[in-house]
């Protein structure tokens, strides 16, 4: 019995026809998955997010850091706690709570009520909470080595994975059971390189300097 043998041609056709379809199936599984024709299935999981949506803004390094505030009223009403300064001074950098006394570890700004807090920079805010201590806290991040923290607002205009420019207005300031002789007041904290460092000291400077 003669045997028959498939041309060259034609096992290259059943190749590329193989092919086509295989990738015509797997485009319309994707089209279907996407459409949603999958969502009643109770066994998947889905992700809503890309890896794209929890980058920062870029920040110019030009960019010079602001102050936490608009006012030209507001003032420092304690300074932020130096263990290298001298007594006087650090003795004005004392918070009292309870009978006791706190090194500042952030400036408090106060002299007026209710005043904007605003953003440092272009950055995203990365948490917003309200503790005992320290009443409403927006958290932004700036850089990946860049942190501002806004303490005691009494109103917030912000949520969390909001992405805000120099200036955003994050809220008012307001009061906590930190220091209640401080009256209304923000307690601002910047954090560098994982470091509370003294906010004073870095006002408009550039961010490729920090």
């Amino acid at each position: 019995m003669r045997r028959m043998r498939l041309k060259k041609s034609a096992i290259f056709a059943i190749y590329g026809i193989s092919i086509v379809i295989l990738l015509s199936t797997i485009y319309v599984v994707e089209i279907m998955f996407f459409k949603g024709d999958f969502k009643d299935k109770d066994d998947y999981d889905y992700v809503s997010k890309t890896v794209f949506d929890n980058e920062l803004p870029v920040v110019s390094l030009d960019k010079t850091v602001a102050k936490p505030y608009i006012d030209q009223n507001v003032k420092v009403i304690k300074n932020f706690y130096d263990y290298k300064a001298e007594e006087n001074i650090q003795e004005k950098a004392l918070l009292f709570n309870e009978n006791t006394y706190l090194q500042n570890s952030g400036i408090v700004y106060g002299g007026i009520d209710n005043f904007d807090i605003v953003s440092i920079l272009d950055g995203t805010v990365i948490a917003v909470k309200k503790e005992s201590l320290l009443g409403n806290v927006v958290q932004v991040r700036h850089t990946d080595k860049i942190i501002s923290v806004y303490q005691s607002l009494g109103e917030v205009s912000v949520k969390e994975n909001d992405i805000i420019k120099q200036g955003h207005i994050l809220g008012k300031s307001g009061t906590s059971n930190l220091d209640k002789s401080l009256g209304s007041h923000l307690l601002f904290e910047l954090i560098i390189n994982g470091q509370t460092v003294n906010p004073e000291s870095y006002y408009d400077k550039k961010v490729d300097d920090l």
